[in-house]
């Protein structure tokens, strides 16, 4: 299920301009240590660790499997934008598929240009947009108005309940807040409680109906990514993955540190032995009352990154294609298909295939969201002129040693 969306933008230049440079350093989200140490507890509990790269390796279409870590590591050459202002042009596709599940149970939200349909008297950087994943894009854009970029993807469970509900009110808890948008991580933070809250108060959602939250928000330059679950945010850098959420599972070290805190137990690697995922809204048959301690957190993590001219493009995917693809091999091959159509709808489609073709067991849904109109330039190697060989004498040490 494709949804079309309108790449045409009147961009306005910022009052002051920006630096081209980010405020910090992008880092990947999940430190190495605790990654391999979770990948081995889920793998002694028999259940394939999401959080693996590449873990079916079967026969595929992708562009790059065996070398999908190998522009990671090689010294890029790109166009320097410490003296540049740059303005991003957002332009956005998606691509669903219910894959081998007898439902489809993910929603997700393309809105290009918030400015011309939200009514509000806020000041507000320009440009912005907003996404997620959903099924009622014309409902919710006739509520929008920012200049801006917003962003969501919802991966419910238990049905499609909590995911549609969050889907049509979690913008609104955000713009309506009294501390939007000057205080917008504040306002972000109180709209997920609020959500998580409604849910427990609406007879007609099931308590045991819940979905995860993914959500980015772009005011001007500045992006903010907020996640609640195990979906995924990766940014592609110049060619470079850069992962800008963490995956929420039950056998992360900070998540299991968190849940049995709180009287929570991981059998299996699910919370509780019902959930595979350490956060999300909704499931109050898990969380019990409101107000009380749960190992269940409707908290998401926020982080804020300002976008350069080196920053290409943004994915937004369930897990169910990071159960089956790592971030680095998602970003070559969206990189490839902008560089030979430049069309970010057909390449949300062409990771969906990908993961099906890898035999993915959940779910797919997947944006590409573009800071550019043009398709992104050529990486350009640098040669390494120094030519390293081993001398005739350390030859003949060599083999000695061999001998012996």
């Amino acid at each position: 299920m494709a949804q079309e969306t309108n790449a045409s933008l009147q961009i306005e230049r910022l009052d002051g301009g920006c630096s081209g440079t980010c405020k910090g350093s992008v880092s990947a989200m999940e430190d190495e240590k605790d990654e391999n140490l979770d990948n081995l507890n889920q793998l002694t509990t028999g259940k394939p660790p999401r959080n693996v790269k590449m873990v079916r390796h079967c026969s595929s279409s992708a562009f790059f499997t065996d070398f999908e870590s190998e522009i990671a590591i090689l010294g890029l050459v790109s166009p320097s934008s410490e003296n540049s202002v740059f303005l991003p042009i957002f332009r956005s596709g998606s691509w669903s598929e219910k894959g081998p599940k007898q439902f489809m149970e993910d929603e997700h939200i393309c809105i290009d240009n918030l400015h011309k349909h939200l009514v509000t008297s806020a000041e507000l950087p320009s440009p912005g947009a907003f996404y997620g994943v959903c099924k009622l894009l014309l409902e919710l854009a006739k509520l929008v108005h920012l200049y801006c970029l917003f962003l969501q993807v919802f991966d419910g469970h238990g049905g499609t309940d909590a995911a549609a509900f969050t889907r049509e009110n979690i913008l609104n808890f955000i713009v309506e807040d009294s501390q939007f948008p000057s205080g917008t991580k504040r306002a972000i933070k109180s709209a997920f409680v609020k959500t998580d809250h409604a849910l427990a108060d609406t007879k007609s959602i099931d308590s045991s109906s819940g979905t995860t939250v993914l959500m980015a928000l772009i005011l001007g330059r500045t992006m903010l990514i907020a996640n609640a679950g195990d979906s995924r945010a990766v940014l592609g850098k110049r060619g470079r993955a850069v992962e800008l959420s963490k995956d929420h599972k039950p056998n992360c070290s900070s998540e299991r540190q968190r849940i049995e805190r709180l009287g929570g137990v991981i059998y299996d690697g699910y919370l509780n032995g019902q959930l595979s995922v350490a956060r999300a809204l909704g499931d109050w048959h898990i969380k019990g009352s409101k107000g009380s301690k749960s190992p269940l957190s409707s908290e998401p993590e926020l982080k804020e990154i300002n976008l350069t001219e080196e920053d290409e493009f943004l994915i937004l995917g369930c897990d169910g294609l990071w159960d089956v693809m790592s971030s680095q091999c998602a970003v070559t091959i969206v990189r490839k298909e902008l560089m030979m159509h430049n069309d970010p709808e057909r390449c949300s489609k062409a990771l969906v295939t990908e993961a099906l073709q890898r035999n993915t067991c959940d779910n797919l849904t997947v944006l590409v969201i573009c800071f550019s109109p043009d398709p992104p330039p050529k990486i350009e190697i640098p040669r390494n002129h120094r030519r390293r060989s081993i001398s005739a004498e350390g030859l003949d040490r060599l083999k000695g040693i061999l001998n012996n």
